[in-house]
């Protein structure tokens, strides 16, 4: 029995260019047309949409569900990774106040984390809890999560077993989609369809 999986980023958002994290920001004009385009490439084969709970997720995943007839779900374990006092803050505003943190983050987020910031531990722990729960709950199925780019990075981490550490070499772009199979044999083998670029 084989389950396929795809993880959708949402698409550019008001404040694209900050840490956005757990800020609740909603898709402009330009990330709706790029989750539509991205859509209107996939034949529409999911018969589940999984969404983070915040609105740039949330209201496309409500949309596409209503469009196509498809059942819609919030898992708020996918939602991505809470930035702490970097939190709705610019890579030049931090430049410019602490630039010798924000280069260690970018070295390595795992040993170097935003200060009041989810551990990327914990973080990969919640992830990976839904990520499997989903796998058990919608065996042979094909499933739609839409979701962050943290989100996607940690769970390619894991299945290609990449160093945590540098997850941050793993591009995510908004509205990609990163397509995943898993093999329901013993151990279960989850293999990633689509490359990502390191």
């Amino acid at each position: 029995m084989t389950t396929f999986i795809d993880l959708l980023r949402h698409g550019e958002t008001e404040n694209s260019n900050r840490y956005c994290g757990s800020t609740d920001y909603p898709l402009t004009q330009h990330g709706w047309t790029q989750l539509w385009n991205t859509i209107e490439k996939k034949p529409l084969q999911w018969q589940q949409i999984i969404t983070s709970p915040l609105k740039r997720c949330a209201n496309f995943a409500q949309a596409l569900g209503q469009r196509n007839s498809i059942p819609v779900m919030q898992d708020a374990r996918i939602q991505e990774i809470h930035f702490g006092d970097w939190e709705d803050q610019s890579a030049a505003e931090l430049m410019q106040a602490s630039a010798d943190d924000l280069s260690r983050f970018w070295h390595n987020p795992l040993s170097y984390p935003p200060p009041n910031a989810e551990h990327l531990l914990d973080f990969e722990v919640r992830v990976l809890s839904a990520w499997y729960e989903i796998q058990q709950q919608f065996a042979g199925k094909r499933v739609l999560l839409i979701t962050h780019s943290g989100v996607i990075r940690v769970i390619v981490c894991h299945i290609q077993r990449h160093p945590l550490a540098r997850l941050l070499e793993f591009e995510v772009s908004h509205a990609e989609i990163k397509q995943i199979s898993i093999e329901h044999s013993e151990p279960a083998q989850a293999t990633l369809i689509s490359e990502p670029c390191a």
